[in-house]
């Protein structure tokens, strides 16, 4: 759907067009959305839509529009390094990867692989992620493979073998046979292009290229060739995506999602001190929004972790600002998060969560009406940011006392 006054307002995908549209343009749209869609649908002249065969085109469409229009109403799709971006490598045989936008530059720096393209943004990891899973099965492609170690075994009228024991992603039938060279670099390039299209909302041009190349195996008396591309034209026409239906969020434009970060520093006699944020949105947490911090090592208190990591978090203008904030700890915690809030310039209510002897929370103090009305979504939010804290740090404190083994070793 795409929602137009005299400037391009909002685009959206939606299993129903009816109630997606109902939604919008109802008598309590005020009431049951907020101040800030309502302002929105005032604005609005025209709304046009787009017919799609699946969710999952839909969402490719979605994305591509929004990156090509940026419409001021789809705020939380701006932003080009919290979201995740579909990459594909330049080698001989191709990789396709799922990235963080902040991991993005002309080469990927953890495996310093060049890129040929780059497609995104999509802000929902969790349904990029199963469109991932529905286009793999329709163009299988390799992604961290490596070759297949090699095995020589020796029978005993002494005849050498050789055997290649392919990845388990081929196995599953996810990767062509990059692994164990069933597929030729040629063949290889072909299913990439045939993606790189698919992403880009082109399915009659790939699908023009599919029925070509069936026909010219069917010539050449390559069969099971043209048998296969024949079932790959049939998944792309009957694609199960029920699961994008089912998981897609109608919430993506509305002031009433009530979000609440809390935050939490943990460390080991002030070693490897780190700081979380987790966030509960509507009562449910939301594991996409977590974020980690590795404190300075001149940090010595938990109020002073707590410090540097409000205004480092406060300094995201992309990242959606918190209804409520919780804090671990007491009257000083919830003191020093006050005063970072004030002097960035923000009115946001705040809560500490003492805790007794045994860690067990035993009074919230602050704004009482959120403590009155929010009590178990502050508890967990609380109890998930310690976990997600310990987790974290352990992890951390791992890695540093490998370093230090490895620095002694030398």
């Amino acid at each position: 759907m795409f929602m137009r006054g005299k400037e391009r307002l909002y685009i959206g995908k939606a299993a129903s067009l009816r109630d997606r549209a109902k939604s919008y343009f109802g008598d309590d749209i005020l009431k049951t959305r907020g101040l800030h869609i309502a302002n929105m649908v005032s604005l609005a002249s025209t709304v046009k839509f787009f017919p799609t065969d699946s969710t999952l085109e839909a969402l490719l469409f979605e994305n591509k529009l929004i990156k090509k229009y940026r419409p001021c109403y789809n705020t939380k799709e701006k932003d080009d390094k919290s979201y995740n971006y579909v990459v594909i490598t330049k080698e001989l045989y191709p990789r396709v990867l799922v990235v963080r936008g902040k991991d993005l530059s002309d080469r990927l720096p953890t495996t310093n692989y060049k890129l040929q393209a780059v497609l995104g943004p999509f802000p929902q990891e969790t349904l990029l992620r199963e469109a991932m899973k529905i286009i793999r099965k329709i163009f299988p492609y390799r992604d961290t493979c490596k070759p297949c170690k090699i095995t020589f075994t020796q029978d005993d009228g002494g005849r050498i073998s050789v055997k290649c024991k392919p990845c388990f992603n081929r196995q599953l039938g996810l990767c062509p046979g990059v692994c164990d060279g069933k597929i030729t670099s040629k063949e290889y390039k072909k299913i990439i292009s045939h993606i790189k299209l698919f992403f880009r909302g082109r399915k009659s041009s790939l699908l023009k290229n599919l029925n070509r190349d069936m026909k010219s195996h069917s010539k050449e008396l390559e069969f099971e060739k043209a048998n296969q591309i024949k079932k790959t034209i049939f998944a792309l026409r009957h694609i199960k995506d029920i699961l994008l239906i089912k998981d897609t969020p109608n919430k993506e434009l509305t002031d009433n999602v009530f979000r609440i970060e809390a935050y939490d520093v943990s460390h080991m006699g002030g070693h490897a001190r780190v700081g979380v944020m987790t966030v509960i949105e509507d009562g449910a947490v939301n594991k996409n929004e977590y974020r980690t911090f590795k404190l300075a090592k001149n940090i010595i208190d938990d109020t002073l972790g707590l410090e540097e990591m409000l205004t480092r978090r406060l300094k995201h203008k992309e990242w959606r600002l918190p209804d409520l904030i919780v804090v671990d700890g007491g009257t000083a915690q919830k003191n020093t998060a006050e005063k970072i809030l004030s002097e960035n310039g923000f009115s946001i209510a705040c809560v500490a969560v003492v805790k007794d002897e045994r860690h067990r929370p035993r009074e919230i103090l602050g704004d009482r009406e959120a403590v009155d009305n929010r009590r178990r979504e502050i508890l967990l939010s609380n109890s998930e940011a310690h976990r997600f804290a310990v987790a974290y740090h352990r992890k951390t404190f791992r890695g540093t006392l490998k370093a230090s083994k490895n620095k002694d070793d030398r």
